[in-house]
C-alpha cells in the first residue's frame, strides 16, 4: 500500500541559531562509541533522498572487499541508466564507465544515472532486485525502519527511512571499510573535462569535516549527513528535511559544535519527540547507537570455511589510544588477544585474525551478546 508522509510543523533546534531553523529530524552521535548525544524526532519515517546512495555505496565497498569488483573495472550503461532523471552525469546507453570514477560520480556529484549503473552490475542488470537487496542488508546490520525502492533516492512513497537508521548506515561504512572512507570527503571532482563539486558545504567551512552526503527531492526537501573528526574523537550529524541549503548546512553545524562541546562532559543526551503521525506505525525504541550492533553483511556463498580465512573486527577508531581501550575490552570480557591494525585515513583497526568461519562467527556473536560492536571479515 502507498503511504503518504504528514509532518508536524516545524521545531527549533534547542542550540543557538542566528535564525530559526525548520528541519524535520536531526541526530549527533559519536562514531566510535556509538553513543547518541542529541537526537530530535529521530525515529521519525521520512524520505531519504540521494542519502539513499550511502547504501549503494555501501554494497559496492562490500563487492570490492570480496574481489566481485575492482576500482579499475569498467561498467556498461543500460538504456533505464542513461534515462536516469537528473542529477546525473549524462552517460549515454552504451559507454562504460570505470568502478573508481562511478564511486566518485555517486558520492560527489549523488549522479542518478550512476547510482542505477552500479545497481544494475551489482545484481543482475534489474535496479529493483538492487533495491531489495539494500533493504535485505539494511534489516542485517540493524536499520529497523528503512525500506528501499530504487538506488538512488528518486521519489518513490515506499522508499523511507530515518536519522536513526541514517546514522547507523554512515556508521557501518565508517566502520566495516574505512579503506573507501575517503570518497565522502571528495571536495570536488574533474570527469571529461567538467568538474563538479560536492554539495557538502561544511567540507569546506567546518575544520574536521571529512563527509558525508547530502540529499534533496521535493517530498524530502534538503538532507545533509556531515561527519568531522577533533581532537581524537568522529562525529556525525545527521539532517533531513530541511528547508534549504543553508538551514540543513547550519543545523549540522550546530549539532556538531554541541556534540563536541558535550564530548568528555557529565551533559547527558537529549532526546526530543514531536508528536506525530508516523508513515510506519511500528513502535521503535529510543535511538541509541550502541544498543544497535552493526554486522558486516555477506552473502552464503561468499562464506568460507577454510582456517585462517575469517576474522573478526571490533571497530575502526580515530586513535590509537582508543583502539587500544578496546583491545582491553575484548580481552576483558571475550577472553580474546586482538591487535591493532592500522588502516587509511588514519584509522586503527581492533581485530583478531587467522580463524575458521564457524569460529569467526561464534566471536561475532559472543561480542554481541557482550554488546561489543564487531563483523565478520575475509
Amino acid at each position: 500500500m502507498m503511504r503518504k508522509l504528514l509532518f508536524v510543523l516545524p521545531v527549533l533546534f534547542m542550540c543557538s541559531f542566528a535564525h530559526a531553523a525548520s528541519y524535520r529530524a536531526a541526530l549527533v552521535a559519536d562514531m566510535d562509541s556509538g553513543r547518541v548525544l542529541y537526537s530530535e524526532n529521530a525515529n521519525v519515517a521520512n524520505y531519504p533522498a540521494s542519502l539513499t546512495k550511502i547504501m549503494t555505496l555501501y554494497l559496492t565497498f562490500n563487492a570490492l572487499e570480496h574481489g566481485r569488483l575492482h576500482l579499475d573495472d569498467y561498467l556498461i550503461v543500460s538504456n533505464a541508466a542513461a534515462a536516469a532523471d537528473p542529477v546525473k552525469l549524462g552517460l549515454p546507453a552504451g559507454s562504460k564507465i570505470k568502478v573508481e570514477d562511478a564511486i566518485k560520480a555517486v558520492a560527489v556529484h549523488s549522479a542518478n544515472d550512476v547510482a542505477r549503473v552500479l545497481a544494475e552490475n551489482l545484481k543482475g542488470g534489474k535496479e529493483g532486485n538492487f533495491a531489495s537487496l539494500m533493504t535485505q542488508v539494511a534489516t542485517e546490520i540493524g536499520l529497523s525502519n528503512t525500506n528501499f525502492e530504487n538506488s538512488s533516492g528518486l521519489p518513490d512513497d515506499d522508499h523511507l527511512s530515518t536519522a536513526r537508521d541514517i546514522a547507523l548506515l554512515s556508521v557501518a561504512v565508517y566502520k566495516h571499510f574505512p579503506q573507501y572512507w575517503k570518497y565522502f570527503g571528495i571536495k570536488s571532482w574533474t570527469y571529461n573535462g567538467q568538474t563538479y563539486t560536492n554539495g557538502n558545504r561544511l567540507l569546506t567551512s567546518y575544520d574536521g569535516c571529512d563527509g558525508m552526503k547530502t540529499g534533496f527531492t521535493n517530498k524530502s526537501k534538503y538532507s545533509l549527513v556531515a561527519t568531522a573528526k577533533r581532537d581524537g574523537h568522529h562525529l556525525i550529524a545527521v539532517v533531513l528535511g530541511a528547508d534549504n541549503k543553508d538551514i540543513r548546512a547550519s543545523v549540522a553545524t550546530s549539532l556538531l559544535n554541541r556534540g563536541f562541546k558535550m564530548l568528555g562532559t557529565s551533559e547527558k543526551p537529549v532526546v526530543i519527540n514531536t508528536p506525530t503521525k508516523p508513515v510506519v506505525n511500528n513502535a521503535v525504541s529510543q535511538p541509541n547507537l550502541e544498543n544497535n550492533p552493526i554486522a558486516k553483511y555477506a552473502t552464503k556463498s561468499e562464506k568460507k570455511m577454510a582456517y585462517g580465512y575469517a576474522g573478526v573486527q571490533f571497530g575502526a577508531f580515530s586513535s590509537r589510544d582508543v583502539a587500544m581501550r578496546q583491545v582491553n575490552n575484548v580481552k576483558q570480557l571475550l577472553n580474546v588477544n586482538p591487535v591493532i591494525e592500522t588502516a587509511s585515513g588514519g584509522l586503527f583497526r581492533v581485530r583478531v585474525n587467522n580463524l575458521s568461519e564457524n569460529a569467526a562467527q561464534s566471536l561475532r556473536n559472543s561480542a554481541i551478546a557482550a554488546g561489543i560492536d564487531s563483523y565478520v571479515f575475509h
